[in-house]
Order: C-alpha cells, then sequence, then structure tokens
C-alpha cells in the first residue's frame, strides 16, 4: 500500500510514519510513503495557497492551481482535462500508467464526507494506492473536488483546522490491516467487527484495588472463554453503541448470529428487569 499526502505541513504526518509499528511496516516495505508539499506548487514567490473566496464570508480558501499541480505530480488525473466532462461515479475512475492499472484514489479529508467507518477502512484497505489531500482554513476550491476527487471522507461529525490529523486517523485505521503489519489473531473479534464493540481485557495481577478479574478467564475452559466474551459483547454494545445492534439486526445473515441474536433477546430482558424465561 502507498500513502501520498498532499499537505502545507507535511512534517505533520512525516513523524507518524517514523515511528512505532508503521516504521516497522515501511521499513519492510509492506507501506509506502509519499509526502508532497503543495507550496512546493505555487505561482508566486511567496508561494501562496490561499486566497479570499468569491462571494466574501470569514477566512481563506486554498487555491485551485497548486492544488492542481500538486495532484498531478502525485498521479491523479483531472477528469475534465482526460474526459472533457465530469464523471457522476466515482468508481469509474480512468486507468494511468501500464495498461490495465488504476489511477490512485484520490481522497479529499472534508466534514462534508462520506462517514468513515470500519468497513470502509477494510474496503480503503484493499487499494494500491490512496492519495489523501489535506484542507486548511475555510477548505479547498470547488473546483478541485470535481476534477480530481473520487471521495470525500469525513472521521467524525466536528470540525478539525487540520486535515493532516484527518488524513491520519484515516492512514492509521487501514494500515494495520494490512497483511503482516500486526498478526492477524489481532484483528479478530475487534471492536466495530460484526456491529459488536470489544469485549473488556484484563492483565495481571488478578487483583486490582480490590476489583478481580472475571473468574470465567481465570478457568482455562474455553468455550465458557468464548461465551462470557461474546456476552460482555452483546451487553457493552448495548449499553454503549445500540445503533449498531439495530445494525446488526437488519444483517443477520451468519451463522454466529443466531447465538448472538439469542443473548441480544437474553441482555434486552435483563435490562428490562424481566430476567430470564
Amino acid at each position: 500500500m502507498k500513502y501520498t499526502v498532499l499537505s502545507l505541513f507535511p512534517e505533520i504526518c512525516n513523524a507518524y510514519f517514523a515511528s512505532s509499528i508503521m516504521a516497522k511496516a515501511v521499513n519492510r516495505g509492506i507501506v509506502e510513503y509519499r509526502a508532497i508539499n503543495i507550496r512546493d506548487f505555487a505561482l508566486d514567490k511567496h508561494r501562496s495557497c490561499d486566497d479570499a473566496p468569491y462571494g466574501g464570508g470569514p477566512g481563506m480558501l486554498m487555491l485551485p492551481e497548486p492544488l492542481g499541480r500538486a495532484l498531478e505530480a502525485a498521479g491523479a488525473v483531472n477528469r475534465y482535462a482526460a474526459n472533457g466532462s465530469s464523471s457522476e461515479n466515482s468508481r469509474a475512475r480512468e486507468h494511468n500508467g501500464s495498461a490495465g492499472e488504476k489511477k490512485p484514489r484520490v481522497i479529499y479529508l472534508s466534514p462534508s464526507g462520506r462517514p468513515f467507518d470500519q468497513a470502509l477502512a477494510r474496503e480503503l484497505a484493499s487499494e494500491k494506492e490512496l492519495i489523501l489531500l489535506c484542507g486548511r482554513y475555510e477548505g479547498i476550491d470547488q473546483r478541485i473536488i470535481d476534477c480530481y476527487v473520487d471521495d470525500e471522507i469525513s472521521v467524525g461529525d466536528y470540525v478539525l483546522s487540520s486535515g493532516e490529523i484527518a488524513a491520519l486517523v484515516l492512514i492509521d485505521a487501514t494500515y494495520r490491516l494490512l497483511e503482516q503489519v500486526i498478526t492477524s489473531a489481532s484483528l479478530d473479534e475487534e471492536s466495530f467487527d460484526s456491529f459488536l464493540l470489544e469485549y473488556p481485557q484484563y492483565t495481571r495481577p488478578e487483583l486490582y484495588a480490590t476489583l478481580r478479574v472475571p473468574e470465567v478467564l481465570l478457568s482455562g475452559h474455553h468455550e465458557h472463554i468464548r461465551r462470557w466474551r461474546l456476552e460482555k459483547r452483546v451487553e457493552k454494545t448495548l449499553i454503549k453503541r445500540p445503533d449498531l445492534i439495530d445494525l446488526l439486526m437488519e444483517n443477520l445473515n451468519e451463522p454466529i448470529n443466531s447465538e448472538v441474536l439469542k443473548i441480544i433477546e437474553q441482555k434486552r430482558r435483563e435490562q428490562n428487569g424481566e430476567g430470564e424465561r
């Protein structure tokens, strides 16, 4: 997987790629990273990359010319220049380079974008290259989105001053899904897997501040532990993210879900003070 990040402040992302598990993934050739400083493509001696928006209003807007030049240097294709018209379907991306090779998927991090979730992280992790465009100020000229961007993605219902932070969220959520970055067992039963949050975890000591590790986890009985963890996943999700349970109920198509459904019904009865029947 290759990540190309376009930014006015690439040093924000550079440190991330030089640290921890990501640094190991880069050194092993699993992940490739390139930072492009948008200011290097400015048109004047002051390296200006923003100006006041047409129609007035507060703040500044990132200029289209430096952004367009930076995107094309990264391998993005101007769909207007390529086809003479805009494509409504961002998935029908043009081919670039050798025959059959798709151009990189261009993503603009924006609070107006598609909500980022685990399913989208898995989808993006299957790409060969992502070009991540980091906005600043009041955002970017709409024509850049029209010409180059395949997806606008939002990491949450809030506004950040830095598109770089949003890009790092997306990068962190996707690269860890790549084969050989972390052990596959560590990805099993994570939060949001099968619409359920992860079960509570415990380590040594057995007793901490009068609180003991649940006895079932010390029993060595694998089936009892599996069942306890599944029940705790359901219980935790019902309390903290009941909306995920609603999604799960709409997607009951896996064999394990019959067991999950029974646990959901049991836990809901317990919440309502009805006990088991």
